[in-house]
Parts: structure tokens; C-alpha cells; sequence
């Protein structure tokens, strides 16, 4: 049963994200950047960015290397990255936050990792059943991966209080996303996902 709805997650959901959100990212990312992708995963997302004419080069670092990513992997501790300040301009979350303890710590690290700004894609803990589908897709999405499902879900007003604690703030948010088919979007989708680029107010 489970390799069978891995299958079903794989063909009907998992390409069709890729695609909507390398989208999605690309738009906000600035020509030329240099990319962190943080918590990357196979890679394929980011591979897709740097193939849309921006110019954008990415590497990533995870604390699970998959087998043949589809971008430069470096293994981390899922605490401190392993880079100078301001190594990059800009530093990716794609739905990786809400699976550690402490996001605000990360997010300190992609501040002083990233020159300029933060890119996140993650979601909102909103209305009443938002915080059972949330856990739905992620157990369907990760856990055959051995991901780690604290499921850490914020508000809109969680995260904005994280952003202003370590000197982020938004300059432009997407919230429909498209990730799902009609009528799998109106279950999935719902307002429960955002894309924001954030800017460093401190130096």
C-alpha cells in the first residue's frame, strides 16, 4: 500500500510541483545570483531555476544527501551552514522550515549567509482543519524519504514576528501557487502555502 500511494504521490503530484514552483521561485530570484538551497532535497527544483536564462548558478546543502542529486550537495548538521558571511545573494528554503525545532535559527543562519535576501517557501497554519492537511501532505511527500515530520506549522503572524527578530522583511509574497489539479487544490491548497522574498534590514 505504501509504494503504491508513493506512486500516486510521484506521478500526480511531485512533477507538477517542480515545475509551479521552480516557476514561482524563479520569478523572485534576481538575474545573475548566486543560490544556497538549503535543505534541497534531489535538487530538481533548483536545477529547474538555473535552466531559465536568469543566469542564476545554485548549490545546496541537506542533512540527507539523496543518491545522484541533480545539483552540488554539501551535507550539513541542519543547524550552522558551512559558510563565510555573506556568501551568497541569496538564500532558498522550500519547504524545510517547518520540519526543524527552531526556524528562527535557521533563518538567523540564511541571514548571515546571504548577502542580500531569503527566499522561503513554506506555509500557514490556517483554518480549522489546515493543521490535519497539512499533515497529510507531508507524511505523503516525506516520510518514505526518512525526513523528520515535527510538523512545525506557523501562522501568518508567527512568521512575520520570526521575521522581524532576525532582521528579515518582505518585499513580495505569492499565495496561489497552483501546486495541485481542480479539485485536488481546493482540499490542498487553500491559502495553506506562500512563496515570500525577504530582504535583510541589517547589514
Amino acid at each position: 500500500m505504501q509504494n503504491l500511494l508513493n506512486t500516486l504521490h510521484t506521478n500526480l503530484v511531485f512533477g507538477r510541483r517542480v515545475q509551479k514552483l521552480s516557476e514561482a521561485l524563479g520569478q523572485m530570484i534576481p538575474v545573475g545570483s548566486r543560490v544556497l538551497d538549503v535543505g534541497c532535497g534531489d535538487g530538481q527544483i533548483s536545477a529547474r531555476i538555473s535552466e531559465n536564462g536568469k543566469n542564476i548558478s545554485v548549490a545546496g546543502i541537506d542533512v540527507l544527501v539523496r543518491p545522484q542529486p541533480h545539483i552540488p550537495v554539501t551535507q550539513f548538521d541542519g543547524t550552522h551552514m558551512p559558510f563565510e558571511k555573506d556568501s551568497f545573494d541569496l538564500v532558498m528554503f522550500v519547504d524545510v522550515l517547518h520540519h526543524t525545532e527552531d526556524p528562527a535559527a535557521l533563518l538567523a543562519e540564511a541571514a548571515r549567509v546571504s548577502r542580500k535576501y531569503v527566499l522561503l517557501k513554506d506555509h500557514f497554519l490556517a483554518g480549522p482543519l489546515g493543521g490535519r492537511t497539512l499533515r497529510l501532505m507531508d507524511w505523503f511527500g516525506n516520510a518514505h524519504h526518512g525526513v523528520v515530520l515535527p510538523y512545525n506549522y506557523l501562522s501568518e503572524t508567527e512568521w512575520n514576528r520570526i521575521y522581524n527578530k532576525v532582521g528579515l522583511r518582505v518585499v513580495q509574497e505569492k499565495r496561489t501557487l497552483g501546486l495541485y489539479p481542480i479539485p485536488a487544490n481546493l482540499i490542498f491548497g487553500r491559502g495553506l502555502h506562500f512563496v515570500s522574498l525577504l530582504e535583510k534590514t541589517t547589514s
